[in-house]
Order: C-alpha cells, then structure tokens, then sequence
C-alpha cells in the first residue's frame, strides 16, 4: 500500500513510525513531516493546510490511503475533497469533524444522544456570559467554541479571573475560535482519555491514556497542548470502559450515523471520572497528542490495515491487541510554552537518547539545519519509554530525558504521579 501521512507533530511521528513497520506498506510519503519522522519516508513540500495540492498528489500517485494527523485539515474538510476524488481517507469529513472544532455542536449531539457530559451555555458577547457566571459556583470553566490548539480552556478560581478570561477570548485572544464562547459546569474526578476507531457503523475499541495538561509540576500553570502521557489509566476500570462504550462512545457513534453524517476515523473521548462514572468533557477528531505516542508503544496488533478498514468501512471482525507493558512519555519544551518562546536553540543527545533500550522518541518541534537539531516549536520532543509497570516506564522515560542536553527546554518531572501513588 502506498500511504500519505498528513501532519508533522510528535502524533505523526508516532503514526509513521507504527505504520512503517506494517509488511503491507510499499510507500510512505509525508507531508510536511519532521526530522524524526523523514527518516521514515519521502518528505513532501506540501503544507497540511493545502487541500487541493494534498488532495492532487494523492490521485495523480495513486495513494492508496491518506491518515490525517491533525484536527486543522480535517475541520477544514480534507476528508471531503479527497473522498469525493474517490481516496480512501482515514478521518472524519468536515461536518463529523465539528464534535472537535465546534464544543457547542458537541454538547447538541451529546444531548440528542443522551451521553452524560457538563451543563453548558454558549455566548458571543461578554455582557450576558457575566451574568451567567453569576448564577454559578466557581471553579468556572470557560472555553473557545473553536479549535485553539489546546489552549483555548481556562479554569478560573475566582468571577474576577473568569471575568477577564471571557473579556479575552470574546476581543479574539484564539482568533475566529473564539468569536463564541462556552461556559460550562466543573466536574469534578480524574481525567482519562479513551479511544475507539470506526468505520461509521462498527466500533473497534482501543485503550485509555492519561495525559498531563498544565505546564508545570503538581498540575500548575497555563493549559497546554500536553505535557506528558502514561498508559494503562488506572482509573479507567472494567466497569468504567463498560459505561464509556454503552452510554458515550455507541450512542454518539450511532447519532451521527443517523444524521447522515457517519463518523469515521479515530474517536477520542476525555472523560471526567468520579466513582467510576465517566461524563464527557471533550471530542477529538484524531488521536490526541501525546496519548497516541503512548498508544502506538503499546500497539501489538499491525496499525496499517485497522487504519485502511476503517476508510473502507470494512472494520466488522476487527480486533487490536496490546502489550502487557505499560508506555510512559515526558514532552520537553521550550521555555515560556505556552506562551511566548524563542525557537531555535540547538539540541544535542538525542540519538544517544534513542539508542537507549525501551526508549523511543518522536519529534514534535524540531528542525534539522547542516546536519545539527534545533528547536522549531512550542512542544519540541517526545522522550517514550515501556516498561513492566508505569513506574518503572516513567523511571526509564526520565533516564531518556537526561540523556539529551537543551538547556533551553524545560519538562514535567510529576508524570503519572496519580498512577504512581496507586503503585506504592
């Protein structure tokens, strides 16, 4: 099979590496790739944004299947252009890609469905989501209807912080993602992330991940697109999956197919968990980043032809299996992420981090220039590790992480700390 791999982010890298191993893949071209993942196949100058280019070489070549990476091109209908160019496509088409890049579509299909998720209202003008505040109980949550790259969520402590975070996004603070905002109930529990793949009609449940939001140790400052990664999810229980499938992940699936609409792709649902009650607090259209990096460690089972299934909505028969092992990941980053930061530092160390056993990691920032590596983003590397149990797959992701020297970046050194406290 001959593969097109949108995107160029630490996800993809993950995506390109699992599908690379895959003895049905004859062909993987990239675009944009990465230093890390352009060593897996051919790099194309083709921007993720340009539908018509993508869409173009994927016929004139006779692609056999693209996998979107990122939630952009899907929300800007990839899928769409290139299914109706008769390509099969892994990832929803525009109008399903709005349970990610539309949260107010999301709650509308959650209701319809009846899956259990936040109370919720939505507004475009600062004036009546004050007064809507006023009527709750903090913490607040405040988030862009868009996408925001992660980012557009605040949990604000006090009506004078909300306040000021509603004043924000409604002046654009994340651009048109934020020309409406949604103001919703804070649940409380643990987070978890869980994935299934569908076709539109069947469901191939995968596994749950755990990811780190804040920037800094102890769960602190600024949301980010993610800091870190461990799975198994402790916390997502047998009974806890059994609630996610029945009252959230087949209904949706099932809404949507019933608003000619059929979902196909990956579903990522994050869940809040409390007494073992999953309520939904998001939608993505693709595999999170970086819960796929520890996904794709754990896959034991050829990713390639789940992923052609699914385009082909031929999935019915289709199981996945796993590895015993548990897969851990630190993101090291740029100084100020998310905020402002410097690129181009230079990097060094990471192949003898690689080099290491267990360790594998992915590129998500980085640019290559005379043959040295330098910082090119925000999250800039994805140090993966396996292991017996979570602690021992974080003890050895660390032993990575010192192994590269940047000392423009900075790392959690928390990760898995809930799952950690289950284990002593």
């Amino acid at each position: 099979m001959k593969v097109l791999l949108i995107g160029g982010g630490g996800r993809e890298h993950a995506l390109g590496w699992k599908i690379a191993q895959s003895p049905k893949l004859t062909k993987l071209y990239l675009a944009p790739g990465n230093p890390g993942l352009n060593q897996l196949g051919e790099e194309l100058s083709i921007r993720e944004s340009d539908t018509q280019a993508l869409t173009a070489f994927a016929r004139e070549n006779e692609i056999d299947l693209v996998v979107i990476g990122p939630e952009a091109p899907l929300a800007a209908g990839l899928g769409d252009h290139l299914r109706a160019a008769g390509i099969a496509c892994f990832g929803p088409d525009r109008s399903a890609a709005q349970l990610e890049s539309s949260k107010s579509f999301m709650k509308e299909v959650c209701a319809a469905a009846g899956a259990p998720t936040a109370a919720y209202a939505q507004f475009n003008a600062p004036a009546p989501a004050k007064t809507f505040l006023r009527d709750q109980t903090a913490p607040y949550v405040i988030k862009a209807d868009g996408l925001a790259a992660g980012k557009g969520v605040v949990i604000a402590e006090t009506l004078d912080d909300a306040d000021a975070a509603v004043d924000e996004m409604l002046a654009g603070q994340f651009g048109a993602a934020s020309a409406s905002i949604v103001i919703e109930e804070f649940m409380h529990g643990e987070e978890a992330s869980f994935f299934a793949i569908t076709d539109g009609t069947t469901i191939v449940p995968m596994i749950a991940a755990q990811d780190h939001k804040r920037a800094w140790d102890g769960d602190k400052g600024p949301n980010t697109g993610g800091m870190g990664a461990y799975s198994p999810a402790p916390v997502f229980t047998p009974a806890v999956y059994e609630r996610t499938m029945k009252e959230i992940v087949e209904p949706i699936v099932a809404e949507m197919r019933a608003r000619g609409t059929p979902y196909i792709g990956v579903l990522y649902v994050g869940l809040m968990i409390n007494n073992e009650h999953p309520r939904l607090v998001e939608i993505n259209a693709r595999f999170g980043d970086p819960e796929c990096q520890v996904l794709m460690r754990r896959m034991k089972s050829d990713l390639l032809p789940i992923l052609n299934a699914a385009a082909n909505e031929t999935l019915k028969g289709i199981t996945i299996d796993w590895l015993d092992d548990a897969a851990a990941l630190v993101v090291l980053a740029a100084r100020g992420y998310p905020g402002a930061y410097q690129k181009g530092s230079h990097i060094s160390g990471v192949d003898d981090a690689n080099a290491l056993s267990d360790i594998v990691i992915f590129h998500a920032g980085t640019k290559q220039a005379e043959g040295a590596l330098f910082a090119n983003g925000g999250r800039v590397l994805n140090v993966t590790a396996t292991g017996a149990t979570i602690g021992k797959a974080v003890a050895r992701a660390y032993q990575g992480v010192s192994a590269i020297n940047w000392p423009e970046g900075f790392y959690r050194r928390d990760i898995a700390w809930r799952a950690l406290e289950r284990e002593t």
